[in-house]
């Protein structure tokens, strides 16, 4: 299978090389040209995980990593392309990559925040009518950080990937091919479901908000460690109560993969298996400098995932106080109405839609 990445961040790289060590021909695109040069330079990718540390080798042959520069090189040549991106990059890429997509492509959101409709509106808006899967999860599927240009060490691999696909009418080929690249997908009903499995705008915005004075007090701090204390986790569960809550008011069946399984050592296993939370402190990892005003826990995860939920549980009719309050917390720090500038169903013109209209939109798509 032909393999696209598109991106340079830590899930990019880390999606990379898994799906070279998999065995597709895989190409990754990056818009960094000198970032890309360098790696070109470098020749290859080091990466060190559970199973020990090993090199992909950058190159055109077999069981090696292509890059280029050019996005349509990497849309053209690819079955699947793999978009490991924050949210704050779907717009921007969606108009680039809506006029070069073509029938039977798969694109895979990890996560998503409703970006599935994103690209596929850009598509239809550059008069694009291929039929194209875009699918999207509710976690990237990797627990990684890059160290230096070209070093990744991976923490923890997702066993557990629940995703919906945009429009849902293409799941049946999209998950064929998913499958091949992750056999931990698991079907869900469609792209909505799918936005509303995101773990990052019910995981953050409580330990970035009520951990803002350590913070900014010290030079690097742990919020999943030092961070996560028993008030927090407290909110966080009234959080993702909220998120679960507008899932049902929408119909959508468990499981919704509770957050709290995340941090439970026995019951339903969670998206990165049990236990995963341990290895994600003691890799220290996440001992790192958050700028409240820039980092992307609060500029994706929060401005963006967190006001979708709100304003998806305004449409359904199920309120979400806390989201709210968190939403109102940050945009103080912040001084920006968060809400006003994130990604919601009024931003995305769908505020107005009926249920019924909704359900044919997630369904087909946008029609002529």
């Amino acid at each position: 299978m032909k393999v696209s990445v598109i991106g340079g961040g830590h899930g990019c790289y880390a999606a990379a090389i898994e799906m070279v060590e998999k065995g597709f021909d895989v190409t990754l695109w990056r818009r960094d040209g000198n970032a890309l040069q360098e790696l070109r330079q470098l020749g290859h990718l080091d990466v060190k995980d559970a199973q020990g540390e090993r090199r992909i080798q950058i190159g055109t042959h077999k069981n090696q990593l292509s890059l280029t520069d050019s996005l349509a090189e990497a849309t053209q040549q690819a079955e699947l392309l793999i978009v490991p991106l924050p949210a704050t990059s779907h717009d921007t890429l969606a108009d680039q990559l809506g006029p070069l997509l073509r029938d039977d492509q798969v694109v895979f959101l990890p996560p998503g925040t409703f970006g599935s409709y994103l690209f596929h509106r850009a598509m239809r808006k550059a008069g694009n009518d291929s039929q194209v899967a875009f699918c999207e999860t509710g976690t990237l599927p990797y627990l990684a950080r890059k160290h230096g240009a070209n070093k990744v060490v991976i923490s923890v691999y997702a066993t557990r990937l629940p995703t919906g696909v945009f429009p849902s009418e293409l799941s049946a080929h999209a998950f064929s091919v998913l499958r091949e690249a992750y056999p931990s997908v698991e079907p869900i009903e469609d792209g909505l479901s799918g936005a509303l499995m995101n773990a990052g705008p019910t995981i953050h915005p409580p330990l970035i908000m009520m951990n803002a004075g350590p913070l900014e007090h010290f030079d690097a701090w742990d919020i999943h460690n030092e961070g996560t204390q028993p008030s927090i986790r407290s909110v966080t569960t009234a959080l993702d109560n909220e998120r679960i809550a507008v899932r049902e008011k929408l119909g959508y069946k468990p499981s919704h993969f509770p957050l709290a399984n995340h941090y439970a050592s026995e019951g339903e296993e969670w998206m990165y298996g049990r236990g995963a939370h341990g290895k994600l402190t003691d890799s220290g990892d996440w001992r790192e400098n958050i700028n409240l005003h820039s980092h992307r826990y609060m500029l994706e995860d929060t401005r963006m995932g967190l006001s979708f939920i709100v304003s998806v549980g305004r449409w359904a009719g199920q309120p979400t106080p806390v989201a709210e309050g968190l939403l109102s917390i940050a945009s103080a720090i912040t001084g920006q109405d968060l809400y006003a500038q994130g990604r919601t169903l009024e931003m995305l013109g769908l505020d107005s839609l009926s249920q019924g209209q909704m359900h044919s939109l997630l369904t087909y798509g946008i029609q002529a």
